[in-house]
């Protein structure tokens, strides 16, 4: 765990809610420039996982570290400042935007002007929303939403809603992404798409990513590491080649007889 190129060391989580234990005694490192998956059945605790990792929830017992921050620790406001963004299982948009403002708003925390001067919107303040807009113009062409680019998020079919929903953590700039489910629901050239993008944030924007998925073709294909859950403990640790064959793996995916 001490390793320079951890990025992000997860050691000894416990996470209850009440009697219930989510989490018991999860361990894991993300090293810098990797895609890293958890994966689990339902219920295995993945989400309960990001959550603490972007300050949702707030372990009991455990230490998270980011570039040297404990993130248990950490104001909840004060993380996507450092460099967190994350998208979410049930998709949390402001409905009754259009998709570009949903980007425009993921920008506050890269804003340096004060309130009065941007209502005032005249000079320094006028300049640095242009510069905030070129930012999330070249976001919006990336991920090819311009045509719904002022559409109302609401009204938008769920797979562009998901899209959006990256867009806007992508308008955080993060060094570290956090994926829950991103394809989800979607239909099969959804996912292609959505496997794409993720590839081109991690390889053309070096953005590290933690990802959880349940296609498994998908996470195969794409992740360099996997971490699997099962009724809130680690199972297996390993690469890809590793968990498929791993028995335990193998046993909370399809029982034993």
């Amino acid at each position: 765990m001490g390793s320079d190129s951890t990025f992000l060391s997860v050691a000894n989580i416990f996470l209850r809610f009440g009697g219930m234990a989510a989490l018991t005694g999860v361990s894991f490192t993300v090293q810098q420039g990797e895609i890293r998956a958890i994966i689990g059945p339902n219920g295995a605790g993945k989400t309960s996982m990001l959550n603490c990792i972007s300050g949702f929830y707030r372990p009991q017992e455990g230490q998270i570290l980011y570039k040297g921050h404990d993130l248990t620790k950490t104001p909840t406001h004060q993380i996507a400042s450092l460099g967190i963004a994350r998208t979410f299982q049930n998709i949390a948009l402001y409905t009754g935007l259009s998709a570009l403002d949903n980007l425009m708003a993921a920008r506050h925390i890269h804003m340096r002007q004060n309130g009065l001067q941007s209502m005032l919107y005249w000079g320094a303040a006028q300049r640095e929303e242009a510069a905030h807009r070129r930012v999330v113009e070249e976001i919006i062409d990336f991920l090819e939403i311009a045509h719904i680019r002022k559409a109302v998020v609401g009204a938008l079919p769920y797979g562009l809603r998901k899209r959006v929903e990256l867009g806007r953590a992508l308008a955080l700039e993060p060094k570290l992404l956090l994926l829950d489910e991103p394809m989800a629901g979607m239909n099969v050239e959804e996912k292609e798409d959505m496997a794409r993008f993720i590839l081109d944030i991690y390889e053309r924007r070096g953005v590290t990513i933690v990802l959880i998925e349940h296609d498994m073709g998908m996470v195969m294909d794409i992740s360099d590491r996997v971490v699997v859950l099962d009724f809130g403990r680690k199972i297996a640790d390993g690469t890809t080649e590793e968990i498929k064959h791993d028995p335990a793996v193998i046993q909370a995916y399809l029982g034993q007889a």
